[in-house]
Order: structure tokens, then C-alpha cells, then sequence
């Protein structure tokens, strides 16, 4: 399962090695004025749609990237039964990649917090 740190600057995500294979990226460090907002999902499988590029276990990981041809273009490592993130960006002032992040994260409530007392004192 993915790794978030926050800094006073920005989110950087470390995704475990088999996540690494289907996203084919890590770390991804996206800045703090980039996010727009934070929601808790506790069901972040059911968060990714649309046409996919990645690793599709039905109802058990969704890994990859969802969205490419009708967006919102969404970078997603989740999985059945763990809580996690739906982070949602500004693309261009997230680098161009990603409009949200689905990520299921350990403790998902206090990164939720967190990113948005962080993000607070960046506007």
C-alpha cells in the first residue's frame, strides 16, 4: 500500500514495488497549491472510472491510471477494504499528470487533516 508524507510544501507519494509496476512511476511529489480538495473515501475502489491503464483485480485492486479518454484523469492504488483518499488537483499546477489521486493509506483520517491544515496555510 502507498506511502504518503506531507511536507510544508507538498504531498509525496511512495508506492510499493508491484504498485510501481502499473503506474510506472515513484515517488510522485505533487505540490501543496496544487490540491483543491481532500475527501475520506471508505471505499476508494469504487472511486476509479472510466478507461484504465493498470492492474484491474475485480473488487480486490484497481492500480494504475482511470480516466484517459473522458477524464477526470485519475492516478489510483486501491484496494478492497482499506480506507484511503481522494485527492482532487489542479492539473497544471500538479505538474499536468493527474486531476486526483485514489490512494487507500493507513490512517487516511489524519492525512485528511493534515493536508488540508497544510494546505489552509498555503492560501
Amino acid at each position: 500500500m502507498a506511502l504518503m508524507n506531507i511536507s510544508d510544501t507538498g504531498l509525496t507519494i511512495e508506492f510499493t514495488g508491484r504498485e510501481r509496476i502499473w503506474i510506472r512511476r515513484d515517488p510522485l511529489t505533487v505540490p501543496l497549491t496544487a490540491v483543491r480538495r481532500v475527501t475520506v473515501l471508505d471505499h476508494p475502489l469504487r472511486a476509479a472510472h472510466g478507461a484504465r491503464k493498470g492492474l484491474h483485480a475485480s473488487g480486490v485492486a484497481k492500480i494504475g491510471t482511470w480516466g484517459l479518454l473522458t477524464g477526470p484523469r485519475q492516478l489510483v492504488a486501491a484496494y478492497r477494504d482499506r480506507p484511503g483518499l481522494r485527492v482532487e488537483l489542479d492539473r497544471a499546477a500538479a505538474g499536468g499528470g493527474f486531476d486526483e489521486l485514489v490512494l487507500s493509506l493507513d490512517d487516511a483520517q489524519r492525512l485528511a487533516r493534515l493536508i488540508e491544515q497544510r494546505v489552509g496555510s498555503t492560501r
